[in-house]
């Protein structure tokens, strides 16, 4: 994932931008850079940030950005940013959030002229900020380019700041799968990614950009340059998991989704006559503990919390890109109670099982602790596809999955020694019946994942109860984790649940 945020003002703008940045830092921990147009000129700073956070990185360099009058600013989980941009256009600077699906496609198309050349290097790759930012300067202006842009990038998501000296655009991706707004306060604009990074700053705000949107701001108007497209696809995690709590999207506030969502899964568990000598709920920090409170609401169960996180250093576990690295990160951060723990049956909210290595490791170290029972409810449903659009299920293939790993034995597959055979398989796996909750496949995928984790009992929640809890039609959000239904948005987009969602 990652964030940003930009920012234009008649006056100084460095202390909104460093500490408007600095809000995003939840959503990625990998670089940090900042970039102002000032009385100084263009000044820019990357930094590593994977071991030391965004702000004490930045603190210490900050008088080097004096007299900024306009920035922006990006926390990434992938390569440096901002990219500058020297082109017929004029300097523009450019960050950048989302996945772009067909960048292979695209760079195929660049290179077809052979003095085309990148010269940002991401893992031996192109990065894909540069990529993009120079469709836009191939444009006749900015305008053009980023609607060049859009119709370059199919399926994928990406969400941009671009600066000038002239003022900030503001880019939301064509489908809005990431959100953006607008706030203004007196002589100043400002664009985030965040709405909650506004709040402190005392930013009102204003707008909230439609998908493929893009306004012009300076220090005293809003400008739109593209009009909102007509098709949203936001994605949903923004509200289970991706979001702060404080962030409020289309209109509904995460925390208050959150405790829907737990509030939905008790009135199932109700729904369903299902009971259990329950000594407390609790939420499995930090995303979990909104549905956890949502669930102790709705069943009068008492909440507790058996876990705390130790939050001045650890990021969150689903960034690092290692597996060994992410399993590292969940059992370092959670500090176990066991005054609430020994002896005590308890029901655990959380946001998604993605692979379960975490989970497991989490509820494992419970039995250590002497816990009775372990009882588990999810915010979601089970996860049968890896993300295309954000790169939220960053699993390496199908086989990652833990839903899918429950459908092959569920199927009575023998795994095969190569991860590329046992995809090749899964991929023709008919799921039909597995999306549905009311089958029986269903439910011996959902009793496999139990076995798995070694819970007393596990229930998701649906799908339907999800886009209810969430409050936005279901055909303005991505399900595609989920059902597979998702649309890239291009005319040859078509869909099939039985093998992998879109073909």
């Amino acid at each position: 994932m990652g964030g940003f945020f930009g920012v234009v003002s008649k006056g100084d703008c460095l202390s909104d931008l460093f500490y408007g940045t600095d809000y995003h830092s939840h959503l990625g921990n990998i670089r940090g850079g900042m970039l102002t147009f000032g009385h100084a000129g263009m000044r820019r700073i990357i930094h590593d940030i994977s071991n030391e956070p965004f702000r004490s990185k930045f603190e210490e360099e900050l008088h080097e950005f004096y007299g900024a009058t306009s920035g922006i600013g990006c926390i990434s989980d992938t390569g440096d940013q901002p990219v500058v941009i020297h082109s017929h256009l004029g300097t523009f600077a450019a960050v950048m959030v989302g996945a772009i699906t067909n960048l292979e496609e695209i760079k195929k198309e660049a290179f077809r002229d052979p003095n085309t050349h990148f010269s940002e290097v991401l893992q031996e790759d192109v990065n894909p900020n540069e990529v993009i930012a120079s469709i836009i300067a191939s444009g006749k202006d900015i305008p053009d380019g980023i609607r060049k842009m859009h119709d370059h990038v199919h399926g994928g998501s990406c969400s941009m700041l671009l600066i000038n000296r002239d003022g900030l655009y503001a880019i939301r991706d064509a489908m809005g799968r990431t959100p953006l707004v607008i706030g203004r306060k007196e002589d100043s604009y400002a664009a985030a990614l965040e709405p909650c990074s506004l709040l402190n700053l005392n930013y009102e705000i204003v707008k909230e950009l439609g998908p493929g949107e893009a306004v012009f701001l300076t220090p005293t108007k809003c400008k739109q340059v593209i009009p909102p497209r007509k098709t949203m696809k936001m994605c949903t995690f923004f509200w289970v998991y991706y979001g702060f709590p404080a962030s409020t999207y289309e209109g509904q506030n995460v925390e208050l989704v959150r405790y829907r969502c737990g509030k939905a899964l008790a009135e199932a568990d109700k729904k369903a006559h299902w009971k259990a000598d329950v000594d407390a709920v609790a939420g499995v920090p930090d995303s979990g503990v909104g549905h956890a409170l949502g669930y102790a609401q709705a069943s009068k169960i008492p909440y507790s919390r058996p876990f705390m996180k130790y939050t001045p250093t650890w990021a969150r576990s689903f960034i690092p890109r290692n597996q060994a690295h992410r399993a590292h990160v969940a059992s370092m951060k959670l500090l176990p109670i066991e005054e609430l723990i020994r002896g005590k049956n308890l029901l655990f909210c959380d946001d998604s099982i993605v692979r379960g290595t975490q989970l497991g490791n989490t509820f494992g170290r419970l039995s250590q602790r002497g816990v009775k029972d372990v009882h588990v409810r999810l915010a979601c449903p089970p996860i049968l596809f890896n993300c295309k659009y954000i790169n939220f299920s960053r699993s390496n293939g199908l086989h990652g999955l833990a839903a899918r790993r429950a459908i092959a034995r569920v199927e009575g597959h023998t795994p095969f020694a190569s991860s590329a055979e046992e995809d090749a398989w899964l991929n023709n796996v008919d799921i039909t019946d597995y999306l549905n909750p009311k089958t029986e496949k269903y439910r011996r995928m959902v009793e496999e994942i139990r076995k798995e984790q070694n819970l007393s009992s596990l229930r998701f929640q649906t799908l339907d109860d999800l886009v209810k809890a969430i409050g936005v039609p279901k055909e303005m959000l991505c399900t595609y984790c989920w059902d597979g239904k998702d649309c890239c948005g291009c005319a040859k987009c078509k869909h099939s649940n039985k093998k992998g969602g879109r073909s």
